[in-house]
């Protein structure tokens, strides 16, 4: 086994200790920068030395402040003045999350095989075109339309995802240069097609170019009425993560899938075609993706822009990093990344920057990322060669 595949897996086989010390530790730098550079501690610097009580007193509420505001505008508004505006965060961060959880699902998915999918924006916006495509310029009975625009979707985000198994299976192409290429392409060709008449552009829209609303037969139905935007994103996430335990846990194809990602000469040895089986480990993965896409592609009522994509590609990785690739674990880190998208706007209205809570998730990776740091820091033991 190469020093590559060592890493990832030790990354990969984070206890639920290190987790929970990686996140406390994020948020809790998180604090710092908080406090630090807000603009209310930084009016107290001039008495620092002179009321040192002002400046503490006045960071510690700023904390206090912004993680409330976080909590109400991702759980719950106890301060509202009707049960809609009190319940719409939590439904706003499962809606967000739910892209979330599909996308960090695919990107797992390659953890597991021993390959690092860092190409989801790209399949993900591949899926949004042709989701896209269907939902706009196809008319079909409610329902119908909306299965088949999920069906090309995934196709789409799959022959992507294939494309890079097969050149890295064909050639040795290491998969993270071929995803981070595709990327580029996939993003280009979307913004050409929005811009190009008679393909995705809008008919007699201008400015920013964008694409005519999905049908109405191809929309994502709403969960709880008009009153709150959340669909039933959620649920098919759900259902994603139950066929990826599945497939990871009791198919035979996700044992090949394992063996390969454990130990790759083994698995040759065992009779098992390595090659194949990055081809197909792209493409599911990618078809996890293509889910996300059709979610954020038909749970708009509005034109589609190129920022559609919402940077949840690369999002999926830290949600896969610290589900710890395991189905319940993304599900969680899903639903922890949808809270802090949908709790930024609250934070920023109080005047807090929402860039603290990039700058928490960053850190949460980077902490996961680096075993020996934590154990190090911490004095956790080292885990035991397998």
């Amino acid at each position: 086994m190469n020093v590559e595949s060592k890493i990832m897996r030790e990354i990969l086989s984070a206890t639920y200790t290190r987790i929970a010390i990686s996140v406390l530790l994020g948020f809790a730098i998180g604090s710092v920068f908080m406090a630090v550079f807000n603009e209310n501690v930084v009016a107290t610097y001039e008495t620092l030395f002179s009321n040192p009580g002002l400046t503490l007193q006045t960071a510690g509420q700023t904390i206090v402040d912004g993680y409330g505001a976080l909590f109400k505008g991702s759980i719950i508004n106890l301060s509202a003045d009707n049960p809609v505006s009190m319940f719409r965060p939590i439904t706003e961060t499962l809606r967000l999350a739910a892209p979330l959880i599909m996308a960090g699902l695919g990107v797992a998915l390659g953890f597991r095989v021993g390959l690092f999918n860092v190409g989801g924006t790209g399949q993900l916006v591949m899926g949004l075109l042709g989701a896209t495509w269907v939902s706009t310029r196809m008319e079909l009975p409610y329902g119908l339309h909306m299965v088949l625009a999920l069906v090309v979707a995934i196709a789409f985000s799959m022959g992507t995802g294939a494309l890079v198994g097969f050149l890295k299976a064909r050639t040795g192409a290491h998969e993270v240069i071929v995803t981070i290429m595709m990327n580029y392409i996939a993003l280009d060709l979307f913004t050409w097609f929005l811009r190009t008449p008679g393909l995705l552009l809008e008919e007699g829209g201008g400015g920013n170019p964008k694409s005519d609303p999905p049908a109405l037969t191809a929309q994502l139905p709403r969960l709880l009425g008009d009153e709150f935007k959340l669909n039933i994103g959620i649920l098919q996430a759900l259902v994603a993560a139950l066929v990826y335990w599945w497939l990871m846990e009791r198919s035979t194809i996700g044992y090949r899938f394992r063996m390969v990602g454990h130990n790759s000469n083994a698995a040759r040895a065992a009779g098992i075609s390595v090659e194949r089986t990055y081809v197909w480990a792209m493409a599911a993965s990618a078809a996890f993706i293509g889910i996300a896409a059709a979610n954020q592609g038909l749970g708009e009522t509005g034109g589609l822009t190129s920022s559609i994509q919402a940077n949840i590609g690369f999002d999926a990785i830290t949600v896969a990093l610290l589900g710890g690739s395991r189905a319940g674990g993304v599900v969680i880190a899903g639903l922890v990344f949808g809270a802090f998208k949908a709790g930024s706007p609250s934070m920023q209205i109080i005047g807090v920057s929402p860039e603290v809570l990039g700058i928490i998730q960053a850190l949460i990776v980077l902490f996961i990322a680096a075993p020996p740091l934590i154990r190090a820091v911490f004095h956790l033991p080292k885990p035991e060669a397998k």
